[in-house]
């Protein structure tokens, strides 16, 4: 077969947790620039989640030092805050030239995910306040903490006993995404705050992401190609595997991502690549499994088989009738946009060869990152990174 060759700029995935420090045995910098390298990755911005978190000027410098030895991948950095502290360590950082080449900008957690990051109101309010004075970007984890309690208390007083994962999605309901970022947006008006919503997951969270653009507000969000190509019935085959913040959706949920993307309400996708070993995964109650899964080394394949005219799952009855995918939205969504909403100052000099002929199967066996293990195990894909 005559292969077809097309390229791409160096791509950047914006929304990274490789777990270094504090986590290695799941991954390390290591290891997740090297998954990163392989699906195309050049430039990714990595989460503050980490033991220490990156709270801290002392955290932030520890972790670009651990940077200094990864050549083939420009990893930037977010800093956390769950107290006005860490707003205050972030305001130094951010005044720090050598620190501020590789500061992207501020993460806020409205409720706990992995590393216990959750901020009560008046650190994220403090924290919109804070960072559209500096000029700072600021990244939301957009869900709501009260009504996720309280649905979780409703499932667990209606079934104490329950252990199937398919209930993480009641636990975390699409009603908490649309609460937080209905908020977001209203500090967002009040302060002018650059704001960026991470791993959109919800129709209702597009039409206000939507919404706010027409007002001209200084708010943009990315999608995450676990809530693009996997759905709450993909728990039946992947169990604790298919466990993330937040949780996998319907596939109307999923049907209104895609419709964000073909008329420019989504500005990226960014992988939310958060691996944990299996034997974490698979031990004991599944709703108790730590939540992420790996996607940096896999998200472009994904990609390009939708546009080739493919689907990558195999269950050819998921196929969402409006997910469509070209060469331009790829460059678009995984390097322009990021590139400018985060000021990663990324050039277009490096350019990634792409064979779109070459077809291929997702084994996690195969792939880079630590963890060994895919949730898109087994499936066909169509094009693959020739040469870096």
């Amino acid at each position: 077969m005559t292969r077809t060759l097309i390229t791409l700029p160096g791509l950047i995935d914006c929304h990274v947790h490789f777990r270094e420090p504090g986590f290695e045995q799941k991954e390390d910098m290591e290891s997740g620039a090297a998954a990163a390298h392989a699906g195309g990755m050049r430039t990714v911005c990595e989460m503050p989640n980490t033991n220490p978190p990156t709270v801290s000027v002392a955290a932030l410098k520890e972790k670009i030092q651990r940077a200094e030895r990864i050549r083939n991948v420009d990893i930037r950095f977010f800093f956390g805050a769950t107290e006005a502290g860490h707003i205050q360590e972030f305001r130094k950082a951010w005044s720090m030239p050598e620190l501020r080449k590789r500061l992207v900008g501020m993460k806020i957690f409205f409720d706990h995910s992995t590393g216990d990051q959750g901020a009560n109101t008046a650190v994220i309010e403090e924290a919109f306040k804070v960072c559209a004075e500096l000029g700072a970007p600021l990244v939301g984890h957009c869900e709501d903490a009260a009504i996720n309690a309280e649905a979780r208390e409703l499932i667990l007083d209606q079934a104490p006993e329950a252990t199937d994962v398919s209930f993480y999605s009641l636990m975390r309901p699409c009603a908490s995404e649309a609460r937080a970022i209905e908020r977001a947006i209203q500090y967002a008006r009040m302060y002018g705050t650059q704001f960026h919503i991470a791993h959109l997951s919800t129709a209702r969270g597009v039409e206000l992401v939507r919404d706010a653009k027409k007002e001209g507000l200084p708010v943009t969000c990315e999608v995450a190609p676990h809530h693009l190509f996997l759905t709450i019935d993909d728990y039946a085959t992947l169990g604790a595997r298919g466990k993330m913040n937040p949780p996998l959706r319907t596939a109307q949920e999923q049907k209104a991502l895609w419709q964000g993307i073909a008329d420019g309400t989504v500005d990226c996708i960014g992988t939310d690549h958060a691996p944990h070993l299996l034997k974490e995964k698979e031990n004991g109650n599944p709703l108790a499994a730590p939540s992420g899964v790996p996607g940096t080394e896999t998200m472009l394949p994904l990609l390009l088989t939708v546009a080739a005219g493919g689907w990558p799952h195999p269950n050819e009855k998921s196929q969402i009738e409006n997910a469509q995918m070209s060469m331009d939205g790829i460059k678009r969504l995984c390097f322009t946009n990021p590139n400018r909403i985060f000021n990663l100052n990324a050039t277009e000099e490096e350019v990634l060869q792409i064979d779109t002929t070459a077809e291929w199967v997702l084994h996690g066996a195969e792939l880079h990152a630590k963890c060994g293990w895919t949730p898109y195990e087994g499936w066909r894909v169509k094009g693959k990174v020739q040469r870096f």
